[in-house]
């Protein structure tokens, strides 16, 4: 789970961030996280990568494995001055997936308010578990990797 304040967002980063929640259309240029390589072997064994984008944390409804549901929304918080935004996101996250959900975890990261900031550089952005697991663990994005359990 995410649950995070960030920055103003420019209006190509706010359409693609909504794409990537489910909450919006795929904007035509993807920037945040431009390419989402998906490689199979087609019937003369050669393997072939095709771009497939596809949002990253647009899961809504039920979900396979965990209990609850996957949610993403994002507020624009009217308390807070500049005009910064709110995300909560409730999502499931095959290990495959890790690295190119990271991209997006890890510009999430740059945007993030000062709250979010740790003294080692560390930036919070929620928790984490695997679905067999009942302790969350912090979702932390150093040094623009994301630590993963």
């Amino acid at each position: 789970m995410i649950t995070t304040e960030y920055l103003p967002l420019a209006c190509e980063e706010l359409a693609e961030l909504r794409w990537h929640l489910g909450l919006g259309h795929k904007p035509e240029v993807l920037r945040i996280v431009p390419e989402f390589p998906l490689g199979y072997i087609d019937d003369d064994g050669e393997l072939v990568i095709e771009d497939r984008p596809q949002p990253l944390l647009g899961g809504h409804g039920e979900p396979w494995k965990i209990d609850g549901a996957l949610v993403s929304i994002l507020l624009r918080r009217e308390r807070t001055r500049g005009g910064a935004w709110g995300l909560t996101s409730r999502q499931e996250i095959h290990p495959d997936q890790f690295d190119i959900t990271g991209e997006l975890l890890c510009w999430l990261a740059a945007k993030a308010g000062m709250g979010h900031r740790k003294l080692d550089g560390s930036i919070l952005l929620g928790y984490t578990r695997f679905y067999e697991e009942h302790r969350l663990v912090p979702l932390v994005v150093r040094n623009g990797v994301v630590i993963w359990p």
